[in-house]
């Protein structure tokens, strides 16, 4: 690694054709820091859905927000707790009052001010605009915020004792943005955000070509927890191959590979001396999303009966063989996960295990026969399965063609498999146009909640129209419950009554991985579930 010269680096990263997977536009040329001895190049299969903080809700949106929007309160390295990043004080002043104070004289890097009228703004606008692929589904009980002068924002909530609201504020719904930017009823796109500077986080985007490259430099003017980047820039490039993605790791061309490379990858590289495999802590998963109005028997077709469609559910849960995935597809790097919260968080059960299957985590195709056969579900069952090919990785292929296979097998069902883009994937799954499909899940914040909340309230992240009375109340009991064994209990009981609801068949557990040079430093994998780049350098 170290005999590869910077130049010859970044003539090679450009000189890659497009059909090899990855284009960069000309962009290591062409910023005034690429010249330097400390830019860092990131590599990653992931996409951008948008810029903008109230239309994404996926890792490879929040990959680039972190780097570039300020948040009021964060958590450090390999921290869970969370403190003030742009704001100098943040405490609940009664029980459904979180009051932040923020530093006088903050300044966007555009020079605009940054007072806490923007910070009204900013979850004005998310509520306001409740996109689809957005998280304002995680304000559920914000009833209102309010400037009582420049530096000093209350958040009023609907509850009491709210423990997970300050973990939202480090999330996705918790970026702040500039109010004389931004549109307070639209998504703004991500050309005007980059033309207008409008960022305030550790860095500000210099170059953007949509899901191409983003070229950051460091923000003089950002004041907040983390320290001022030790690097020059970064150059964030995308690959549509993973295998392209090894490559350039393994050859020196990148500094940084995150998300995705295949496990047989990741294997092999663990053996190469000119780069470092670095572990995370795990909490990422991967699951089947079931539309309840146009999966098979769903409410919006033509033979609807919720019996039925609870019985197809609970038949491909019964027919899925964990184990095997993760042994031929991932070579263990991911886990079997028979529950909704994953192992590692307080509250995680089992729940899955013993109602399906053989009871003990494995396969059982005569107990789904008996289940679908009880309400009268002629088979084989017609499901299509969608999943996507470039979001959560190359393996996705093998693990779904996996589950066909499985279902196929035992003759109850017949799967129509397909695969879409991510951007358009994104799109479509919100507008029902896929009855099950494929997501993985890496949380926003280290809390149960952050397994639950977004999944199975009724305004949920997933669109899926699951709807339980049941469920919501013990969701937002579980969320201002302060008792920590209480809370535990409420925690266990929501995965227990999930579980046989089944809007989602949590299939996977895994850890984060990250390959970087062996020259490079400042790589953390933690607990907040972001790879910052302000500590990477070389």
């Amino acid at each position: 690694m170290a005999s590869v010269s910077r130049t010859s680096r970044l003539l090679a990263a450009v000189s890659i054709p497009v059909t090899a997977g990855l284009v960069l536009a000309g962009c290591a040329a062409g910023s005034d820091g690429a010249s330097g001895d400390n830019v860092i190049i990131v590599g990653t299969t992931d996409k951008v859905t948008t810029l903008d903080p109230a239309g994404s809700y996926d890792n490879g949106s929040l990959a680039v927000q972190t780097q570039v929007f300020p948040y009021l309160v964060n958590t450090d390295y390999n921290s869970t707790d969370v403190v003030p990043d742009l704001a100098e004080s943040a405490e609940f002043t009664s029980p459904t009052e979180y009051t932040v104070t923020l530093p006088a004289g903050l300044k966007w890097a555009n020079g605009n001010d940054l007072t806490s009228s923007d910070v009204v703004f900013s979850f004005e606008r998310n509520l306001a605009i409740a996109d689809p692929n957005g998280a304002s589904s995680l304000l559920y009980n914000l009833d209102s915020v309010e400037a009582t002068d420049d530096t000093t924002v209350v958040f009023h909530l609907k509850t009491e004792n709210d423990q997970v609201f300050p973990f939202i504020l480090t999330s996705f719904p918790g970026a702040i943005v500039d109010e004389e930017v931004f549109s307070a009823d639209a998504l703004t796109p991500d050309a005007d955000i980059v033309a207008a500077n409008a960022f305030g986080g550790p860095y500000v985007i210099t170059d953007y070509d949509f899901n191409n490259v983003v070229e950051f430099e460091p923000n003089d003017a950002y004041t907040g927890l983390l320290d001022a980047p030790v690097n020059e820039s970064v150059i964030l490039n995308y690959y549509a191959e993973s295998s392209n993605l090894k490559l350039e790791v393994e050859n020196g061309s990148i500094d940084v590979a995150y998300r995705s490379l295949s496990a047989t990858d990741v294997d092999d590289l663990r053996g190469n001396d000119d780069v470092q495999v670095i572990d995370g802590p795990g909490g990422e998963i991967r699951y089947i999303v079931f539309n309840f109005d146009t999966q098979p028997y769903g409410a919006k077709t033509a033979d609807a009966d919720p019996d039925k469609a609870l019985a197809v559910r609970q038949a491909l849960a019964s027919l899925i063989d964990r184990e095997a995935i993760s042994e031929q597809v991932y070579k263990g790097t991911y886990t079997p996960l028979y529950s909704y919260v994953p192992e590692g968080f307080a509250g995680a059960t089992e729940s899955l295990k013993e109602l399906y299957g053989d009871g003990e985590g494995g396969p059982d195709a005569d107990k789904a026969a008996e289940i679908l056969e009880a309400v009268g579900v002629e088979t084989p069952v017609q499901l299509s399965l969608q999943f996507s090919p470039d979001h959560y990785g190359p393996s996705s292929g093998d693990e779904y063609a996996m589950v066909k296979d499985q279902l196929e097998a035992s003759g109850l069902f017949q799967v129509d498999l397909q695969s879409t883009e991510w951007v358009q994937y994104s799109e479509d799954r919100t507008a029902d146009v896929y009855p099950a499909y494929q997501l993985g899940w890496f949380p926003d914040y280290s809390d149960a909640d952050n397994y639950l909340t977004p999944f199975f309230l009724t305004q949920n992240f997933l669109g899926n129209h699951f709807s339980d009375s049941e469920v919501d109340k013990l969701i937002l009991e579980q969320a201002v419950t302060p008792d920590v064994d209480e809370r535990t209990a409420l925690i266990e009981q929501i995965q227990d009554l999930v579980a046989q609801k089944l809007s989602t068949v949590p299939l996977l557990q895994g850890a984060q991985v990250a390959v970087a040079g062996a020259d490079v430093d400042g790589v953390i994998l933690d607990a907040s579930f972001k790879l910052r780049f302000a500590p990477i350098t070389r």
